[in-house]
Order: C-alpha cells, then structure tokens, then sequence
C-alpha cells in the first residue's frame, strides 16, 4: 500500500507543469511543506512493518529528491525566462572584493609538512607559554645555561618557572612524556627571544621541529630524511652537507647545511661566497633527554631536528627583511597572491 502510494506521488511530480511562480510556490507546499504530502508519507512511514523498512525508506527519501529537484528546475526555468540569472548574487556589494591569500610564513610552513607527512610525520601541538621543565630541564640544559637568563627569555610575571617557549622543542617533551614509541611528529609553532629586532632577527619567529623515536633508528636514518626533505622543498639537484655542532639535548648534533639555490653552489653573494646556506640544526635524541620523559634509552633511540620557516621563506622568495613577515604591509603581502 505505502509503495503504491509513493509511486502514484513519484509519477504526479514528474509531469508537474505550472504557468506561473504563484502556481510554483502552490506545489512546493502541497508536496514538500511541514503539512504537505510527502511530509504525511514520512509520517505514515513510522507504522511500515521492520522488514519493508529499508525499501520503503529508501523510496521515500529518492521522492523528495526527485520532487525537491522538480521544483528547483521549474523555478530556474521561470528566472531564466525573465532574463534574470539566478547564479549572479544580488546582494552582492558593486565595488570589487580584493582575492586574499596565505601568509608567505603560512604558504611554507605547509609546504614544510606536507613533506614530511608523506613519510609518516603527524602533527602535535602545544601551549607558547610554558614551564621550565619542558623549555629547559627535561632537555638538558643546565640550571646556568645562558637561555635561562631574563635577557635571552621572556618569563611571566618574573616567574623563572614560567616562560614563552623560545623552542618548540617543548612540544617534543610533551609528546615524549605522553606517548610511547614509536613516535614520528612534526611541531609547528610560534616562537619567542628576547632579542633586538632587525632585518636579521626578531623577538618572535617560528619554527618547525621534528622528532622520531623508535627501536634501531641511527644517524643514517636522519640524514636520509634531511636529504629527502632538502631535496622535495629546494629541487631534486640540492645537495646536503652535515657538520658537527653543539645542543643540549642532541649528541651527536650537527648542522645542515644546503647547496645555494641561487648560484648551483658556485658561490654568490647570497651564501657569502661558500656555495652552502645553513637551513637547520638537527642530531640524535640524548639518551638523557629520553630518560628524563620516561624513554628507555636502552631500549629506544631517535632523531630531531628544528629548522626557522622565516629562515626557509627567505630561500624560498629571498625576502631580505624578517620584518617584512610582521608588519602587515599591504604592498608587500599582495606579491604573494598569485604564490
């Protein structure tokens, strides 16, 4: 009965004709309003036994598209007719709108991960302020470490326990101090220093960092992953070089350097002659560092690395002024438009 009843709808609907919008407007109540027929169908659909429930759901779901279509059609039909295009918004303002477009730092910092997503590395976040632990402590750094000082960091309220992280290294301590192994992340963050602001440095920056963890992971595991990235972001002829370094938390650390993009490595001006741009730090994960979240470094080794996406974005679009990135300046901003 309920079949017969929706198939004797189905045929009415589709050979609906109507001569004017006021006989529209009629029809879209009689089938589709609060109090019209299909909505009576729906109701008389609670009463249809369980086992013709799925046909019979179904039927009445392609009515009211087919109706819902129907009288669509009907009124574009009516607006064309008039000359009146009904995708053109009438509302909209007469002046033309600007087109906007990500921030030059946004625009790379994507880039950045969506390489490395392609080799497993998910995204993990935390808070800018933080503690001290996780800024310093659990990465080694010693209690007279200049980074502890209130002219390299900002500290809240002269708290020396809480501070604007100066690294998103603090992201990592987290993550290690809450996961288990085997973790692969990558940390995108706001940065803060408390250092004087030029075309070379600012009070806040940002940076990326990335960290894995798990059994056997060696050196060669995180040169093979510099290579791959230095070579997705800068161009397939890019070459890497790795030279020894310090940080507190890594050892062996180094610094990556890469081929200049501008000269092939011939030497400019840009590289300062050497044919290398430095673009990051990196290093295996201190068996201390690992053992302070909770890691067993007997069992578990890792690599990280943290690299400036103002620092990747100047290579990128060779913007001489960091201050550029923060001053909001139309002029400048409206180059990336078409990025």
């Amino acid at each position: 009965m309920m079949k017969a009843k929706i198939s004797l709808l189905k045929e009415k609907i589709e050979q609906l004709t109507v001569a004017n919008a006021e006989e529209l407007e009629q029809a879209r109540i009689k089938y589709l309003s609060k109090k019209g027929e299909i909505t009576a169908l729906f109701e008389e659909f609670k009463s249809v036994p369980n086992a013709d429930k799925r046909l019979v759901g179904q039927l009445l779901n392609e009515l009211k598209d087919i109706a819902q279509t129907k009288i669509h059609s009907l009124r574009k039909s009516f607006t064309v007719t008039r000359g009146v295009d009904t995708d053109f918004d009438l509302t909209r303002t007469a002046e033309p709108i600007p087109v906007g477009t990500r921030h030059p730092v946004s625009q790379v910092q994507n880039e950045i991960i969506e390489i490395f997503s392609r080799i497993g590395f998910v995204i993990a976040e935390g808070p800018e302020i933080e503690d001290d632990w996780n800024v310093f402590g659990a990465l080694n750094f010693p209690p007279e470490h200049p980074a502890r000082d209130m002219q390299d960091t900002f500290f809240i309220e002269k708290n020396p326990d809480v501070l604007l992280r100066t690294h998103t290294s603090s992201v990592q301590t987290r993550v290690m101090t809450t996961q288990k192994p085997p973790i692969r992340v990558l940390c995108p963050g706001r940065v803060y220093r408390n250092e004087a602001i030029s075309y070379r440095a600012h009070c806040f920056f940002h940076q990326i960092e990335g960290l894995y963890i798990d059994r056997n992971v060696s050196f060669a595991d995180l040169k093979q992953v510099l290579l791959y990235f230095a070579k997705e972001m800068f161009g397939g002829e890019t070459q890497i070089r790795l030279r020894p370094s310090y940080f507190p938390f890594t050892e062996p650390s180094a610094e990556m350097d890469i081929s200049c993009n501008l000269c092939g490595g011939q030497g400019c001006q840009f590289c300062k002659h050497t044919g290398w741009v430095e673009i990051l730090g990196c290093g295996m994960v201190d068996p201390d560092v690992l053992r302070n979240c909770g890691i067993d470094p007997e069992i578990y080794s890792g690599f990280a690395f943290g690299l400036g996406i103002e620092r990747i974005t100047n290579l990128k679009f060779q913007v001489k002024d960091l201050r550029m990135f923060s001053e909001n300046d139309l002029r400048f901003l409206e180059q990336f438009v078409s990025v």
